[in-house]
């Protein structure tokens, strides 16, 4: 059974996050760009995809001008590291699913908020959005279960650990971050029925 597409519910809460605002916006880690181009479609603000995945990129890019947003769009090799970007040059960073596997998320964070212009904003963590059906969640986090399973009980663990609320913390806390809020219950174990609504960093600068 195919599942709905996600990246459409975690675009429509970005745009919600994002209260109006333009300008540039980064789909962090943004794989083969499904946020950043869920993103286009409902703005009309400049996205740019930044990714280590060269390929990725390349299909990012290739999606993107096809659904006409050739003048829209643009990518950037890197990783949230080190990000090739000015201090102060965009007004919104999204990253869905990327924190994750940063080496440093700590250091990533750091680099999100340096990037941000004054007034911008970032929501960087993990979700299938607001919207998305009841009947797909369950379906989805019940795949989600069993793939982890089969990885047995430390890889449930690490997976825990890395979308609890207390990891945000404490990677908001030692990022300097002045102000900051943290959306979604991931710290419940996964046969709970809060864990499939996500865990997001938001803050602004």
């Amino acid at each position: 059974m195919d599942l709905p597409d996600y990246y459409e519910t975690v675009a429509r809460d970005v745009a919600d996050f994002a209260a109006g605002a333009e300008g540039i916006w980064v789909d962090l880690g943004c794989g083969e760009g499904g946020v950043g181009l869920a993103l286009a479609r409902r703005c009309q603000a400049f996205v740019l995809f930044v990714d280590p995945d060269s390929a990725a990129l390349r299909e990012a890019l290739e999606s993107g001008r096809e659904a006409g947003f050739a003048r829209r769009i643009g990518a950037l090799a890197g990783c949230a590291e080190q990000m090739p970007l000015a201090s102060e040059s965009v007004d919104l960073v999204v990253s869905r699913g990327s924190i994750f596997f940063w080496r440093d998320p700590i250091q990533g964070v750091r680099e999100v908020y340096r990037i941000l212009r004054p007034g911008g904003r970032a929501m960087i963590g993990g979700g299938l959005g607001s919207a998305y059906p009841k009947w797909a969640r369950k379906e989805f986090m019940r795949r989600r279960r069993e793939s982890i399973a089969r990885e047995g009980p430390q890889a449930l663990a690490r997976f825990e650990e890395k979308r609890s609320p207390k990891t945000f913390r404490h990677i908001a806390t030692e990022a300097g971050l002045p102000a900051f809020h943290i959306v979604g219950e991931s710290d419940a174990p996964l046969d709970d029925p809060r864990a499939d609504l996500g865990i997001w960093l938001q803050f602004s600068k």
